[in-house]
C-alpha cells in the first residue's frame, strides 16, 4: 500500500510503497476513502523539517533538552547516534481521515465490516491506504454525512475541546484569535452555542469566511476593529473568554487576549502560539488561563488509546472518542458546515506535489483533502433533490375578487429593495391604492408610509391578513421569514407576491406548496424580475424559435459584501447563492422555456467563487458563474444564449445583439442610467393578474422548480456529483 512521510533529517517527502498493517486485536483495519491535511501542524512540521539543523534545535528546544539530558546519560557519540538514527528515518504525517472498514479484529463487536468511521491519532489515522485504528480512536460515521466531510472528525475534536475549557455559556461573547482551520471550527461551534463571536486575524479572506459561518464580526488583530467590536458586544467589558487558535513565533495573541478579556475570563491555548504571558496585566484581571489538550481527555494515554479501555462516562463526560462522535453528529446535522473550509481536493497520488505547493504559497488554503483510490465518487446512489409537487386537492384556484380598481396592495418590510426598486413603481401607478405598510419598528413604518402614501402603517401582520379589503400582500422581509410570511398570507387567502428566495430549504418550500394545497390558494409570484427586462424580452423575439438544444452562459460579476452585510449571516439567512441564484437560474430557465433536470456545483476556496451547471430535459445546458472576486468595474451580468448556429448576447441589461452565421442580424443599446431589469414590467403584470383574476405571470410550477433547484446547488456541492431533480408524485 501507498503512505505519505518524510525524512525529518533532509526535510524529503514520500509517496512510499509499505507493507498492509495487520488487524490486531482491539482495534479495526480502515480502508482510506479521504483524510485531512492539516494545514497548521502538518505544516509546521514540514516547514521544520526543511531547516537547517540550527533551525530545527532553535524551533524545538525540547527535543534540545532530551539531546542534553542524553549526552550526560549517555556521552556524546551515542547520543549523536541516537539523534541521527531517529532524524534520519521515515516518519508518518496525518490524524483525521474517513474509511470504511475493512477488517474487524477479535473483541470489537460495535462495527462491522464495510461501516463508515472517522479515525484520529497521529499513529493510527495516517495519510494510508490502509490503517489500523483501536477502539477508542474511531467513531462510526452518521447516516448521510458525507466521507469527505467525515474526515474533519479529529481536527473537529481539537476545536471541541477547546471550546469545552472555555467552559462557554449561552449569552456570552467570545474572542478567537486566528482563523485558520481549528479557529473557522471554534467560531462555529461557539455561534451553535449560542455565544456572540469576534474573530482576529491578519488575512481579510478568512475574517470573511468566518463572518459567513457565525462570527458577529471579524478583523485584523492589529487594527481598531476588533477592539470596537468587542467594546460594542459587550458594553466595554471585555470578552468571556479568549481561544488562541494561532501559531507563529509572535506574543501579540496573549497581549491582545489580556487587552480584551474581562476581569476573571477565561483563556484558552488551543494552537500552539508563543505564551510569554505579560505578568501584570493577567495579574490585575486575575485571567484564568487554560490548556485544551488535543482531542480530549484520553489523548497520550495508551492504557485507553491503545488498549481501549474507557473512561466511566459518569466520571468522565466527554472523552477522546465520545468528541469525535460529538463532532460527527453536529456536522450531520448541519450545525456546523465544514463544506466552505474545503479549500482543495487533490488525489492522493498527488501528495507529494501537493505538500510542496502549500509549503510553497502555490496553494493558499484552510483545509485540504486527499481523496483515494476506489474513492473518487461518494458510496451510495446519484443525490436527489425532490421537487414538491404543486397539488391544488382539487380545489379551484381561489379566484381573485372581479375586476376593480383600485387594486389594494399592503407591504410586509420597507428595507432598501422594497424603498428602491419596488414602491417607486407603484407608487404613483394608475390603478393601485398602497393600503398598508406593516415592519417591525413603528419609525420605519412611518417612513414609509410619509414618502410613498401608504393609507396606514402598522406593526401588526395579523391585522393587515385579517383586512378584507387588501387584495395582494408583498413580502418583502429578510430572507429567513419569507416561506413563513408566505404561507400565512396564502392561507388568509390572498395573493402574495415575495421578494426571492421563496425558501431557504426544502422543508420551507414544501411548507408554501402545502398551504397551497390547504388553501386552493395558487396566487403566487417570486420576485424574479429579470425575465421580465424589455431588453431581453426583444432579444428573445429577435432570436427566434430554437430547433436543437442550446447553451447558455451566464457570469454573474456578484462582487464583495460589504463589512457586517447581512447577507454573511448564513446560520440565519442562507447563503449568498441560495439567497440571490434563483434570479438567474430563472433566466436561464425563460431563455430555454423549460425548468432544470440537474443540478452540478463546483465551488472555489471558502465557496466565494461558484460554477453552477444546470441540464434541461430537451439537453440544454446553462452554465452559471457566480463570482465575488473580479474587478469592481466590470458588468455585473453577462449571457450568452447558443443554439442553431446563432447567438444571443446580453450585456448588463445595457446593451443586447443576436448574430447569425452570416451577419450580424440585431444590436439594441441603452444609456447605463436607463438600465431596465424588469421590476417595473413584472410590477404590472403581477398587478393585472391580480387585479383581472387572470393566470399569474409565472406558473407556480416553475417557481418551485426554480427554487428547489437553487436549493439543489448545496446539496451538489456536498456531494461533489450532478443532483437530479426529480418530480414529487
Amino acid at each position: 500500500m501507498k503512505q505519505v512521510v518524510q525524512n525529518y533529517k533532509s526535510g524529503e517527502l514520500a509517496l512510499l510503497d509499505v507493507p498492509v498493517p495487520g488487524c490486531k486485536p482491539g482495534g479495526v483495519l480502515v480502508r482510506t476513502a479521504y483524510s485531512l491535511i492539516s494545514t497548521g501542524t502538518e505544516l509546521m512540521k514540514v516547514s521544520e523539517a526543511g531547516m537547517s539543523m540550527v533551525g530545527k534545535a532553535r524551533s524545538r528546544p525540547d527535543q534540545v533538552a532530551k539531546v542534553v539530558q542524553s549526552v550526560a546519560a549517555n556521552g556524546v557519540p551515542a547520543t549523536y547516534r541516537k539523534v541521527m538514527g531517529k532524524l534520519d528515518s521515515y516518519t508518518p504525517l496525518g490524524y483525521s481521515l474517513c474509511g470504511v472498514v475493512e477488517q474487524v479484529g477479535a473483541g470489537i463487536d460495535d462495527v462491522k465490516v464495510g461501516d463508515l468511521v472517522a479515525c484520529a491519532g497521529n499513529e493510527h489515522a495516517l495519510h494510508a491506504e490502509l490503517n489500523w485504528v483501536p477502539r477508542n480512536l474511531y467513531a462510526r460515521v452518521p447516516d448521510g454525512l458525507a466521507p469527505r466531510h467525515a474526515a474533519f472528525g479529529t481536527v473537529g475534536s481539537i476545536a471541541l475541546q477547546g471550546v469545552r475549557q472555555g467552559e462557554s455559556r449561552l449569552g456570552e461573547v467570545a474572542l478567537v484569535i486566528g482563523l485558520g482551520l481549528i479557529g473557522q471550527l471554534v467560531v462555529q461551534l461557539l455561534a451553535a452555542s449560542g455565544v456572540r463571536v469576534v474573530g482576529a486575524d491578519p488575512d481579510p479572506a478568512r475574517c470573511e469566511l468566518a463572518e459567513r459561518l457565525g462570527a458577529a464580526a471579524c478583523g485584523d488583530p492589529e487594527s481598531a476593529a476588533v477592539e470596537s467590536a468587542v467594546a460594542e458586544l459587550t458594553d466595554g467589558h471585555g470578552v468571556d473568554q479568549v481561544y488562541l487558535a494561532a501559531g507563529g513565533g509572535t506574543n501579540q495573541p496573549v497581549e491582545l487576549a489580556a487587552r480584551l478579556c474581562r476581569d476573571r475570563g477565561r483563556v484558552v491555548d488551543i494552537g500552539k502560539c508563543r505564551l510569554d504571558l505579560p505578568w501584570n496585566a493577567y495579574y490585575e484581571k486575575e485571567l484564568d488561563v487554560r490548556f485544551s489538550r488535543s482531542y480530549g481527555p484520553g489523548r497520550y494515554d495508551p492504557e485507553y488509546e491503545i488498549e481501549g479501555r474507557d473512561y466511566p462516562i459518569g466520571y468522565v463526560r466527554w472523552t477522546e472518542r465520545r468528541n469525535l462522535a460529538c463532532f460527527l453528529d453536529l456536522v450531520a446535522r448541519g450545525r456546523v458546515d465544514v463544506r466552505p473550509l474545503v479549500s482543495h481536493t487533490a488525489d492522493f497520488d498527488d501528495a507529494v506535489e501537493t505538500y510542496q505547493r502549500l509549503k510553497d504559497g502555490g496553494l493558499k488554503a484552510v483545509a485540504v483533502l486527499f481523496r483515494y483510490s476506489g474513492q473518487a465518487e461518494e458510496t451510495g446512489p446519484p443525490p436527489t433533490v425532490t421537487v414538491p409537487a404543486v397539488r391544488r386537492d382539487g380545489k379551484a384556484s381561489a379566484p381573485a375578487r372581479a375586476a376593480r380598481t383600485p387594486v389594494r396592495l399592503a407591504f410586509v418590510g420597507a428595507g432598501n429593495y422594497a424603498t428602491s426598486m419596488l414602491l417607486p413603481h407603484l407608487a404613483q401607478r394608475e390603478g393601485v391604492e398602497l393600503s398598508t405598510v406593516v415592519t417591525t419598528t413603528a419609525l420605519s413604518a412611518a417612513n414609509a408610509q410619509r414618502k410613498f402614501g401608504f393609507a396606514g402603517a402598522t406593526t401588526d401582520l395579523d391585522a393587515v391578513l385579517g383586512d378584507p379589503s387588501v387584495d395582494a400582500v408583498f413580502v418583502v422581509t429578510r430572507h429567513s421569514s419569507h416561506a413563513e410570511l408566505t404561507r400565512r398570507a396564502l392561507l388568509a387567502g390572498k395573493a402574495v407576491f415575495v421578494e426571492k428566495p421563496l425558501a431557504l430549504t426544502g422543508d420551507e418550500l414544501a411548507g408554501v406548496l402545502a398551504a397551497v394545497e390547504e388553501s386552493g390558494n395558487d396566487r403566487l409570484q417570486v420576485g424574479f424580475n429579470r425575465r421580465f427586462a424589455p431588453l431581453l424580452q426583444e432579444a428573445r423575439k429577435r432570436f427566434g424559435a430554437r430547433t436543437g438544444p442550446a447553451s447558455v452562459r451566464y457570469l454573474v460579476n456578484a462582487g464583495r459584501l460589504d463589512h457586517g452585510s447581512w447577507y454573511l449571516r448564513q446560520g440565519t439567512e442562507g447563503s449568498r447563492f441560495v439567497g440571490e441564484g434563483g434570479h438567474f437560474i430563472d433566466t436561464a430557465s425563460r431563455l430555454l422555456e423549460a425548468d432544470p433536470v440537474s443540478v452540478y456545483a463546483v465551488a472555489s476556496s471558502g465557496d466565494e467563487d461558484l460554477q453552477v451547471v444546470l441540464r434541461y430535459p430537451d439537453g440544454s445546458t446553462a452554465t452559471i458563474s457566480y463570482v465575488t472576486t473580479g474587478a469592481a468595474g466590470f458588468p455585473k451580468e453577462t449571457l450568452d444564449l447558443v443554439a442553431d448556429g446563432k447567438v444571443l448576447r446580453l450585456d448588463d441589461f445595457v446593451r443586447a445583439s443576436v448574430h447569425d452565421g452570416r451577419r450580424k442580424r440585431w444590436v439594441s443599446s441603452r444609456l447605463p442610467k436607463a438600465r431596465d431589469k424588469g421590476q417595473s414590467a413584472e410590477l404590472a403584470a403581477f398587478v393585472g393578474a391580480v387585479r383581472t383574476g387572470g393566470p399569474m405571470p409565472v406558473p407556480l410550477e416553475s417557481l418551485a422548480a426554480t427554487t428547489a433547484a437553487t436549493l439543489a446547488v448545496r446539496t451538489a456541492l456536498s456531494g461533489g456529483v450532478p443532483v437530479t431533480l426529480a418530480e414529487a408524485r
